[in-house]
């Protein structure tokens, strides 16, 4: 008998996989980073290279920006500074008691005692019958006429000086009403109404200058948007060309963007120019009227954080303008 063919098993090969290529995704990301910011760069310089091409067209446009966002700065700045000088003259309210002209002044005395007992006052002092006789005689200019008088008819007067704010309207009022019910108070009256009246007054002025700041903001917008709109129908030949390339909307949009952000820079550098020129000359002035009044007083300028601020405010207006411009008529817009 033959012997069975014996196969040789088959030999099997084991095949090592290739190594994997390394991730260069990182790389493509800095690539794509570098051209967006390449293309960015380039959008700005030729954006700017337009701009001055029409100096005064972009002068006129830029000042009139700067014009309406100068009111509201310089509105605001006065109303900083009169804030500041009403700071200087106290913030607390002074209340004086005038008493019943038959409360002696060992009775005005005891008066002020249970006072500092029951409401929180930081100081409180007695005006007697005589002091305020002598005071009376002293500031008046009657004081031959006033020897005629066979007594004394002026009361004994309290001052107080409460522990809380000027502007805290509420409680000086509740205060006032408690003070004035007392059997031994005649008149009950604050020294410092004037002032506090003032700052009623400077917060009705604050909100009437934000609300006027707000207007103006809404015009500022409508400049810009007016002037991207024109410029977006000068060039709406190179628009639909462009489209029919196959550019995106935000390719397009992206000049124009800078356009009203140069626009609200430009703004903000002229409105800062005019305040700054306008608060220097009323320098003098002020220094002059402060010394009449035997106070030393700095008028209040611009700063560097209000001067970043309205530059900031005028790159988002600008911005803002030309975003809603170019959003509205870009879609109008659409290859032939």
């Amino acid at each position: 008998m033959k012997r069975a063919a014996t196969r040789k098993p088959a030999r099997t090969t084991t095949h090592t996989p290739p190594p994997r290529p390394k991730r260069a995704q990182p790389s493509v990301q800095r690539d794509q980073f570098n051209a967006w910011l390449a293309h960015h760069t380039e959008v700005l310089r030729n954006t700017f290279k337009q701009l001055i091409k029409t100096p005064v067209t972009t002068l006129m446009t830029a000042a009139v920006i700067g014009i309406a966002l100068t009111l509201p700065t310089s509105l605001l700045l006065l109303l900083h500074n009169a804030q500041h000088l009403t700071q200087n003259w106290g913030g607390t309210v002074q209340i004086s008691l005038f008493l019943q002209p038959q409360v002696t002044d060992e009775q005005a005395h005891i008066l002020a005692k249970q006072l500092q007992q029951e409401y929180t006052l930081s100081n409180i002092r007695v005006i007697t019958h005589d002091e305020a006789f002598a005071e009376y005689k002293a500031l008046s200019g009657f004081g031959e006429a006033l020897h005629a008088l066979e007594q004394n008819p002026l009361p004994a007067v309290l001052v107080l000086n409460p522990q809380f704010e000027i502007t805290d309207p509420q409680y000086s009022e509740n205060l006032l009403k408690q003070l004035q019910g007392l059997d031994m108070v005649d008149i009950a009256q604050y020294d410092m109404l004037w002032l506090q009246r003032l700052f009623a007054m400077l917060k009705i002025i604050q909100r009437s200058i934000w609300i006027l700041g707000f207007l103006l903001a809404l015009a500022v917008l409508l400049i810009i948007g007016n002037t991207i709109r024109l410029a977006i129908y000068n060039q709406r030949e190179e628009i639909e060309i462009t489209k029919l390339f196959g550019a995106t909307d935000t390719f397009i949009r992206r000049p124009f963007l800078y356009t009203g952000l140069y626009y609200g820079v430009a703004g903000s550098v002229i409105a800062w120019v005019v305040v700054s020129i306008a608060f220097y000359l009323l320098v003098e002035p002020v220094k002059a009227l402060s010394r009449l009044y035997y106070v030393e007083y700095e008028i209040i300028s611009l700063g560097l954080t209000s001067s970043l601020l309205l530059l900031f405010v005028g790159a988002i207006l600008g911005l803002l303008g030309a975003w809603l411009s170019v959003g509205r008529h870009l879609k109008e817009i659409q290859p032939r």
